[in-house]
């Protein structure tokens, strides 16, 4: 199923640039000036001016093309919150992901290339048939939105919660061999940092019981989503 028959109302609406957490390519990003080059789009040319790219899971847009790559000029808020920076500081490698169209399939899970917060890799480990990483979030502000089989953008590539601490600060995944092999996931040892994106479905239906519960009746100013029970969200359409 296409993402058009999946979301028909972004058929209508212009929305800005989605992902989906499959990374087409493995390319390198270099600073230059107060911009930044990335190169190694060539599996997903031609680019043109204006388009977006998600590298390492941050939305860039293409302000010049240049060979197999382009140059985006990047924010001093992209470059605190993400390790754009350092990366680019060294030539390090980077996934690339052109921005969804609507007629694709949704392969991995809506990313919008906003990065929330970075995290830091607590263990690596080597199993007989995949990896398991395990990361802790810089801001565990972001650990409300992680849950086991939930979605996660960790460097622009959609994963799947193994498991998790229970305020979510803390999770592993499990990685297969192609994703291994495709990405930069490879390169990861303990004490490195990726960015990560919390998977929007988590942040709407927050968002959604935030207003149930105060279309309930609270007028006093309280967060009454602290009293949820399983009667309540099945009381409220949740079961």
């Amino acid at each position: 199923m296409s993402a058009a028959q999946l979301y028909p109302i972004m058929a209508r609406e212009p929305l800005g640039a989605m992902f989906t957490g499959l990374v087409q390519s493995v390319g390198r990003i270099e600073r230059r000036a107060g911009a930044v080059v990335v190169w190694g789009c060539a599996p997903f040319a031609p680019l043109a001016l204006g388009d977006s790219v998600a590298v390492d899971g941050v939305c860039l847009t293409a302000a010049e093309l240049i060979a197999d790559g382009f140059r985006a000029d990047v924010s001093e808020e992209t470059l605190r919150r993400t390790t754009l920076g350092r990366k680019a500081d060294r030539g390090g490698a980077v996934n690339l992901e052109p921005a969804l169209r609507l007629s694709d399939r949704l392969g991995g899970h809506l990313v919008s290339g906003h990065v929330d917060a970075t995290g830091e890799v607590t263990c690596v480990e080597t199993l007989p048939h995949s990896w398991a990483l395990s990361i802790r979030w810089s801001d565990p502000r972001f650990g409300r939105y992680v849950c086991e089989k939930a979605s996660i953008a960790v460097d622009g590539i959609s994963l799947t919660v193994a498991d998790c601490s229970a305020d979510g600060t803390t999770f592993s995944l499990a990685v297969i061999p192609h994703t291994w092999e495709a990405t930069t996931l490879k390169h990861l040892a303990v004490g490195d940092t990726v960015n990560l994106e919390a998977d929007q479905l988590a942040r709407y239906a927050e968002r959604l019981l935030h207003a149930a519960a105060a279309d309930d009746g609270n007028t006093d100013g309280q967060d009454k989503t602290e009293n949820l029970s399983a009667s309540w969200l099945a009381a409220h359409g949740w079961s």
